[in-house]
């Protein structure tokens, strides 16, 4: 992977959130029977969030949350995503980026919690690289960009971690075991190994001391790429036992800047 370069990892970057924008808009795709006016996110019932907004706003919503303009909507991000794996534009990332910001409104905030943080980071900062092109020089733009994601990135994985480490229940194992009960298949079977405590405290100290350090991967680029390595692998586990497919694309969209940036000491 080559992430020399500012603009290269600003390429890396934009494919990346692509692939993640596009896998997001298709399971949109896929449940209009949940947005439609009997489902169970019916706009004219959500509409009431905005009972003290100006008329005109509640009007624009009116407009951009009607069925078959949220359909033709879908369908332009379906378009504008597959292009940035051919490269971006600001107006084309300006686009995504209102786009995901409507998308989140119509969801009362977040649909999937923290990939939607994520995927805003990563065009937040495709969108400061390109705007800042045009009036600075293009290498510090990029950097500029990739800089945001990375401080994002590395922070959100330190905070996780510190929450952890600051909870009894982490550090003795028993929260672990416990979010793996409400996993997507049911309870852990009785006999499972994480249901041993000292199993159970050895694997949640193992996560806690990971994201803590997460810093530390930005002493090198090799740095860089064994922590991000191993936190596609916790993403990989959290989609494997929790189905949250959209945490492993939205943070892996992360990694090009974080790799990068680890470069530039």
């Amino acid at each position: 992977m080559e992430l020399t370069t500012p603009y290269a990892a600003i390429r890396w970057l934009e494919a990346a959130i692509g692939v993640s924008l596009l896998i997001q808009t298709f399971e949109f795709l896929r449940i209009p029977q949940a947005t439609a006016v009997t489902g169970v996110w019916s706009w004219p019932v959500q509409r009431a969030d905005l009972a003290h907004a100006q008329r005109w706003l509640r009007s624009v919503f009116d407009v951009l949350f009607d069925a078959r303009v949220h359909h033709a909507h879908l369908l332009l991000r379906v378009v504008a995503a597959a292009s940035l794996l051919l490269g971006g534009s600001a107006l084309i990332i300006g686009f995504l980026f209102v786009g995901t910001v409507v998308i989140l409104i119509r969801w009362r905030g977040a649909f999937n919690g923290g990939s939607d943080f994520m995927t805003i980071v990563v065009l937040s900062g495709l969108l400061i690289a390109h705007l800042a092109a045009g009036v600075i020089e293009p290498n510090l733009a990029w950097r500029a960009g990739l800089w945001y994601v990375c401080i994002h990135a590395v922070t959100s994985y330190f905070i996780s971690g510190a929450i952890k480490l600051c909870s009894p229940n982490w550090r003795s194992g028993h929260a672990l075991t416990t979010f793996l009960d409400g996993g997507l298949y049911g309870p852990l079977p009785v006999g499972s190994l994480l249901r041993r405590p000292r199993v159970a405290q050895l694997c949640a100290w193992a996560f806690i001391l990971w994201e803590c350090c997460f810093p530390l991967g930005l002493v090198g680029p090799d740095w860089a790429i064994m922590w991000c390595a191993v936190a596609a692998i916790f993403h990989l586990l959290v989609f494997r036992f929790f189905g949250l497919n959209r945490f492993f694309w939205a943070w892996v969209a992360s990694f090009p800047a974080i790799i990068h940036c680890a470069g530039q000491w």
